[in-house]
């Protein structure tokens, strides 16, 4: 686990990695909204008010060990979703901008439902804030496309969600990068960022390459259930695997490349390669 502190409103909120995602010290939190002099004995209250929140606290509060100035012990914690829901049952005027938020989210959500082409926009927008060019954005959205069609069919043919998605993913990605999806980002230098938003576009490339034909194949032989699925799914990698390697030796360049957009957004990056290779005599 990592334990660190964020910083809301001046308030410090202790947090440590569970599972992959950041857990809350809800005490914090709620000391944060509330200014109390006993968030345990407002947290107390608050279940006592919200009958519902009470009924789901054993789901939404997990005990973690957290740093505290006698050393580490196990302190309630919430992951996003269950600070939200703790968050609306909090009267607080600072609770509000949260609450109105949460309400804007709501709305979007069900508008996106409505008409799905919403979602395809915001996701654009959002990709274009962070700096991406709009070629780079273009093979993502694609991506984004191939790979829903790809978790669809696992899904109607059997594949019982994560963690076995997770596991035949792995499998297309060692297969057509030499690597899993946990040895490519130790590559790219990442932690927690989404391996995908910091690959190259021939990276997109070959990722929608191994999921397509992994669809296609799973389709034409008719897999079914988990070790169908992952035998298709290898098959499926292997042929990206096998058109990375044969431009790799028609260019003399590897595919497969430690960059990421920590540091400088893709667009710029992309620029600078432009550039540099005009300057080649």
């Amino acid at each position: 686990m990592d334990t660190q502190l964020v910083v809301f409103k001046s308030k410090q909120i202790r947090r440590t990695l569970h599972n992959n995602e950041w857990w809350f010290a809800i005490t914090d939190v709620v000391a944060a909204l509330t200014d109390s002099v006993d968030p345990s004995g407002y947290i107390k209250d608050m279940r006592r008010r919200d009958k519902e929140l009470a009924k789901g606290w054993g789901q939404i509060a997990t005990p973690l060990s957290i740093d505290t100035p006698g050393g580490k012990q196990k302190i309630n914690c919430a992951n996003t979703e269950g600070l939200f829901r703790i968050i609306q049952s909090i009267p607080s005027p600072k609770a509000e901008p949260f609450k109105r938020w949460l309400a804007k989210v709501g709305y979007e959500r069900v508008q996106e439902i409505e008409d799905p082409e919403l979602a395809s926009k915001r996701t654009r927008a959002i990709y274009k804030a962070k700096g991406y060019s709009d070629a780079w954005i273009e093979k993502r959205m694609r991506g984004i496309a191939v790979r829903a069609e790809l978790t669809d069919e696992w899904k109607n043919r059997g594949v019982n969600g994560e963690p076995e998605y997770a596991i035949l993913t792995s499998e297309i990605t060692k297969a057509a990068f030499g690597m899993t999806p946990g040895e490519y980002k130790q590559f790219k230098k990442l932690e927690r960022e989404n391996l995908r938003d910091h690959m190259t576009d021939l990276e997109l490339i070959f990722s929608m390459l191994g999921e397509a034909a992994t669809t296609e194949i799973a389709r034409k032989q008719d897999a079914e259930g988990f070790a169908e699925n992952r035998i298709a799914a290898r098959k499926g990698g292997k042929i990206a695997g096998d058109a990375r390697e044969k431009l790799e030796i028609e260019t003399g360049a590897k595919v497969v490349s430690p960059e990421n957009y920590l540091a400088e957004p893709e667009s710029k990056k992309r620029l600078k390669g432009k550039s540099a290779h005009k300057e080649l005599p």
